[in-house]
């Protein structure tokens, strides 16, 4: 479904029309991680105002005729929730400084694609690509997250740069996952967008959180509960209204919660391409 608010105004009454089916993500690998992502709209900007904002696919009219400059901004669902939809602050909006308007025409722009603003802070990574990873299991948990194998194996996010994900297998004997990052990250200036990108494929219910630092010691913060996906999802998880709230905090981690569901004997949760993102101070 399309949605989007638009005005005509002045002398000109038939507008042209824009069709975009999709936005493509372009990262240098692995300095940024995946291009994975779940942009689901697009905001639409000529010569700096907006236009509207349209789910994807979309074919949408712009009331503009001739040479304008046309901005388009990538949208997502912060949190997962299609109430909380906005352009993602850390993809650079698609910029046609001379775009040619033509009244009452279709006109198709195939596959643009957007890219991270340069200079962003990648404070974590992690795809799993490695022996090792970045997640340390609490002494709560009973069982730890492997990679899958393998190589390539089908139930793993496989992309040009991706052959493994993480695994956490619970089983009746051993039903619960506790674990954070191993690194813990220093608090951004207050009011910065940090954000959490995280793909991953469950049939059992995943806690996340933070875990932060205070001078009195650690304070947990919990953030969404990841539903059942049986296809790879991709999430935007937004950190930073929380740590906001901890003005005199030291650092921060984040950690991941599962327990059995209640009617399942066993239950696999996979994970890949986590990021945390933020801009320098």
């Amino acid at each position: 479904m399309n949605s989007g608010c638009y005005k005509f105004e002045g002398s000109q009454t038939v507008p042209a029309y824009l069709s975009i089916d999709t936005v493509l993500l372009k990262t240098h690998y692995p300095e940024e991680g995946s291009n994975s992502n779940k942009i689901t709209d697009v905001w639409i900007y000529v010569n700096d105002n907006i236009e509207g904002v349209y789910e994807l696919p979309a074919m949408f009219p712009v009331l503009a005729e001739g040479i304008k400059k046309l901005d388009i901004r990538a949208g997502i669902k912060i949190n997962g929730i299609s109430s909380t939809r906005a352009p993602y602050p850390f993809y650079e909006p698609i910029t046609y400084e001379s775009f040619e308007f033509f009244p009452d025409s279709v006109i198709t722009i195939n596959n643009p694609e957007t890219k991270y603003y340069p200079n962003l802070i990648f404070a974590w990574l992690e795809d799993f690509e490695d022996p090792g990873n970045s997640l340390d299991e609490t002494s709560a948990s009973d069982t730890v997250i492997e990679r899958t194998e393998p190589a390539n194996n089908p139930e793993a996010f496989l992309s040009q740069n991706s052959k493994y994900s993480g695994a956490i297998y619970l089983t009746e004997e051993r039903p619960i996952y506790s674990a954070a990052t191993y690194n813990s990250y220093p608090m951004p200036k207050q009011g910065s967008p940090v954000l959490m990108e995280m793909n991953y494929k469950t049939n059992n219910f995943l806690n996340t959180g933070l875990l932060i630092r205070e001078s009195t010691g650690y304070v947990k913060v919990p953030l969404l509960v990841l539903k059942h996906s049986a296809d790879w999802n991709k999430i935007y998880i937004n950190l930073g209204p929380n740590l906001s709230l901890h003005p005199h905090a030291i650092e921060f981690r984040v950690y991941f919660e599962a327990g059995l569901d209640h009617d399942r004997t066993s239950s696999t949760i996979y994970l890949d391409n986590l990021k945390i993102i933020n801009r320098p101070n």
